[in-house]
């Protein structure tokens, strides 16, 4: 599986990358009149030697001899460097009016031959991040950040496991997802209950996996069925809208599926969320679905086929301890 750009962002890229080569333009029109204000001959020169590069392209094209390109030649050569002691005579340095690309691989274009430029990747990768601010609420959403120590480390009885070693292991599970991030990752189920971090362990693997130019798409649940609902049933202009967002859900590179079993469960809910799951696994795409219900509370409200999938189609991991949202809290 090819890392896939989301077409939606690479617009957007792309309207930044042209919206950059304009303001380039607009400045260097600025610097060129303020040179034509104080040095007028070299409005003059500028409009010599286009003609001199004119005559050269003619004759290129056609049979005009050696010896008049040859002083075609020469006299551009001269009307540039005249230019330039115009330059240095009004203050100015000799490459003031070079209008300089912001991108020597791609020539501002984006493209450096077939490939995308890492002038316009750069572009596309802040538009992934505007994309996802809505996870990115904090902006310290890194694993660096995320502490260990809000959860206990009294072993459970049950297990003899504490509850912070759990966590650990989710931990360095999501590290180490996020960093071999690739077409042989395993679609992970985060469950548990609220407050335990699935959210911010969710933003900590987008961050680094879009970093990569990977196409990540966050949204909740409930969120992506009212988009699989309104592509369905609206014959409008808004239904393209519709089918655009419906189509990123399917082919990004990763889906952060949050608060599974927040929205109200109704035929249509189950049918899109297997419509989804079954086409990410066929695709290979891959996926992160996060739950605040237990594995056997998600089966009471979905069918038995969507639940298989959960269960042996994706690594389960179960968050655990006391809601960390609330230690904080206590904390402030």
């Amino acid at each position: 599986m090819a890392m896939t750009l989301d077409r939606k962002l690479l617009a957007r890229a792309k309207t930044a990358l042209t919206e950059k080569r304009k303001n380039q333009e607009d400045m260097f029109r600025l610097r060129l009149d303020k040179v034509y204000s104080i040095a007028p001959r070299v409005r003059a020169l500028d409009n010599e030697i286009r003609e001199t590069m004119a005559e050269l392209l003619s004759a290129a094209l056609t049979s005009t001899g050696e010896e008049r390109t040859n002083e075609i030649s020469i006299k551009n050569l001269e009307l540039q460097e005249e230019r330039r002691g115009e330059l240095l005579r009004a203050g100015f340095s000799e490459n003031y009016l070079d209008d300089n690309y912001m991108c020597q691989s791609c020539r501002d274009t984006g493209y450096a031959g077939i490939r995308i430029c890492d002038c316009l990747m750069t572009l596309y990768k802040k538009a992934q991040r505007d994309s996802l601010s809505s996870l990115f609420k904090l902006g310290d959403e890194t694993f660096d950040n995320f502490e260990l120590s809000y959860y206990d480390d009294t072993p459970a009885e049950e297990t003899g496991i504490s509850p912070r070693r759990t966590m650990e292991i989710i931990y360095e599970t999501c590290i180490e997802y996020a960093r071999k991030f690739g077409p042989k990752s395993m679609n992970l189920f985060f469950n548990g209950a609220p407050g335990l971090g699935k959210t911010f362990l969710s933003a900590c693997v987008a961050r680094v996996v879009s970093e990569k130019g990977n196409s990540v798409v966050y949204d909740t649940a409930g969120s992506v069925f009212a988009k699989f609902e309104k592509y369905k049933f609206l014959r409008s202009d808004d239904q393209d809208e519709a089918h655009s967002e419906v189509k990123r859900c399917l082919e990004c590179d990763l889906l952060i599926l949050d608060d599974l079993g927040t929205e109200m469960t109704t035929a249509f809910t189950v049918s899109a969320l297997y419509e989804l799951i079954n086409t990410r696994l066929v695709t290979s795409r891959k996926t992160i679905v996060s739950s605040n219900l237990t594995p056997q509370d998600l089966r009471k409200r979905y069918s038995e086929q969507i639940m298989s999938r959960l269960e042996g189609e994706y690594q389960v991991l179960t968050f655990c301890g006391d809601d960390i949202r609330l230690k904080k809290n206590a904390i402030l």
